[in-house]
């Protein structure tokens, strides 16, 4: 592949690292470290492709894009950022950005965008604003993949089928696709197909006449109707009924509803996303859901991870419902390391729903504005191995009969004493998060970069405490 790039970016070992993998896959690659040299390189020639940064030491790189779209409106635009959230991910989107990546990200993946890039003359997308108070929250990977999915549909009408076990927040991602997308103008209508008794859904959805059936004493108008021009979230869609399946498949592929006890057709201009925390393949084996609807509705799977599988947002997400909990009136709290610690060894098989509940709890019930760990323990009950305090006090007990056994010389305690407990201590917090090194050093309380040295030093493989946690 030949092209060339315009590399926008002030970290020397990251442009380092990106030039050279770009030159090896056959580009002319020149580098800048500044929006002013940016400007400078693009008046003075013509570029395939642009990478930028977004926190440049002279401004905003995303920000500045709309003086880059006047110099070169056709040029591919892919945007490098270490400030990963949501909103980051929709703003790259707005300015028509053929791609987006959270740092630290696949240098593989990187090259064969640029490729990608050079090849498709890229233009510009529609301009957008993206709206406050987003709905997400989280920095980790596997929150990474959902905000580059959800900035991929927010300007086409794609239906969208959210995967992921309950109170993971998939009526948040509808939500946010909704409120960032070109029907944010619209309604945004939500329905829970568990919630509905079956002998009801099809009037909750499309409607009825009046004297439909028993009971139907005036017309009602469905949620489909409803939704026009907006946005119709079918949540817990494997629980609908398979005669209401039907319907709806019909509904969407023609675009019209007729209401029950009807007769004229009514056209309707809806985006759907669906929602469901079930496996629907098995489902479909079994007779209980449509093949050809499932496949009506996966047109672009959005899958949520659980909560265990994104404990580094854990912290994150503590402090933002600690916020909403005061906004709603309850008291101020902050929270401190040894209380996060305790969090992020919990199992949340709720899910982010059931930490959200967990921290309102805290923010009720402590006794002091900071959350410590014996007050999570003494909230939540026993959260982890009889909670911190227990370790507290298991640990004083053994330091004080190792000290009582072993009498160390003079000038030798401290050396002694750290010699005989670091390795159990590192062994504990490995067994403790199955091997998991970010959660070790959160545990400890050391950086994670701290902990893989005592880890070279101790001669301890993280592999063998796979299992342990």
């Amino acid at each position: 592949m030949s092209g060339t790039v315009l590399l926008v970016e002030d970290d020397a070992s990251i442009a380092t690292v990106i030039r050279s993998a770009l030159e090896d896959d056959g580009f002319t690659v020149d580098r800048c470290d500044s929006i002013e040299a940016r400007d400078r390189l693009l008046a003075a020639g013509k570029y395939d492709v642009m990478l930028t940064d977004v926190m440049l030491a002279d401004g905003d790189g995303i920000a500045t894009i709309e003086s880059v779209r006047a110099t070169c409106p056709d040029m591919p635009l892919i945007v490098l950022s270490a400030q990963n959230t949501l909103d980051t991910a929709v703003r790259a989107s707005d300015t028509g950005a053929f791609e987006y990546f959270p740092k630290p990200f696949d240098l593989d993946d990187l090259v064969r965008a640029v490729s990608q890039a050079v090849g498709s003359g890229a233009k510009r997308g529609e301009e957008g604003q993206a709206g406050d108070g987003l709905p997400l929250v989280g920095r980790s990977h596997a929150m990474q993949a959902v905000y580059r999915m959800i900035t991929r549909v927010l300007r086409n009408d794609l239906t969208v089928l959210v995967l992921g076990e309950s109170g993971t927040g998939k009526e948040l991602v509808a939500e946010a696709i909704h409120q960032l997308g070109h029907r944010k103008s619209g309604p945004f209508i939500a329905v829970n197909a568990a919630a509905i008794p079956a002998e009801l859904i099809e009037s909750e959805l499309f409607g009825h006449e009046k004297g439909a059936f028993t009971g139907a004493i005036a017309q009602a108008i469905g949620k489909f109707e409803q939704a026009n021009g907006g946005t119709l979230f079918l949540d817990e869609i494997g629980d609908m009924p398979i005669e209401a399946q039907t319907r709806l498949l019909r509904a969407l592929q023609s675009g019209r509803i007729r209401r029950v006890g009807g007769r004229q057709e009514i056209s309707i201009d809806v985006r759907i996303i669906a929602a469901t925390n079930r496996d629907l393949k098995p489902m479909i084996a079994a007779g209980r859901f449509r093949e050809d609807l499932f496949y009506r509705l996966n047109v672009v799977p959005i899958v949520l991870p659980p909560l265990r599988e994104r404990v580094e947002d854990i912290e994150a997400l503590t402090k933002h419902f600690l916020g909403l909990a005061a906004r709603e009136g309850l008291p101020e709290r902050r929270i401190d390391r040894s209380a996060l610690a305790l969090l992020e060894q919990q199992a949340w098989r709720g899910n982010v729903r059931e930490l959200q509940n967990a921290v309102y709890r805290l923010a009720l019930m402590a006794r002091d504005d900071v959350i410590d760990a014996p007050t999570v323990a003494a909230v939540l009950g026993d959260t982890s191995d009889t909670a911190v305090a227990g370790q507290d006090d298991g640990l004083r007990s053994a330091l004080a009969a190792w000290l009582a056994e072993h009498a160390p010389a003079q000038g030798t305690l401290y050396h002694r004493a750290i010699a005989a407990f670091e390795r159990p201590l590192f062994e504990h917090a490995l067994k403790q998060t199955g091997g998991n090194q970010l959660r070790a050093a959160k545990l400890l309380g050391i950086n994670r970069n701290t902990l893989r040295k005592k880890l070279g030093e101790l001669q301890l493989n993280v592999d063998d405490f796979a299992q342990g946690g």
